[in-house]
């Protein structure tokens, strides 16, 4: 897969994790599992990446002893998502149309 599509869609699966409650790293990458796996360096680059693009905030909370960081998709963050289903959609259609040639 080329790398930026890659790298996308890798950013869209993290997004699409957490749009429904604040998760942690330990937490999204057990989530993802079923679908890819991906190592904690990937992961903490792409978290890293969707908060200074302003996609989600990060908060610490101390659990157990020890500080761990919540992820909450922004706004933003929401609205790459739908951008990303509107860019598939354009995308299986040009798939469609390589099929069929």
């Amino acid at each position: 897969m080329d790398a930026q599509l890659r790298r996308g869609v890798l950013d869209v699966c993290v997004l699409a994790t957490i749009k429904s409650e604040d998760s942690y790293g330990y937490k999204i990458i057990k989530d993802l599992r079923p679908i890819l796996e991906l190592s904690e360096s990937t992961l903490y680059t792409i978290l890293k990446r969707l908060e200074e693009g302003k996609m989600l905030v990060v908060r610490s909370t101390e659990f157990e002893g020890r500080l761990r960081k919540y992820y909450h998709i922004t706004e933003l963050g929401l609205k790459r998502i739908e951008d990303f289903k509107n860019e598939w959609k354009e995308l299986m259609g040009i798939y469609s149309f390589i099929e069929e040639v």
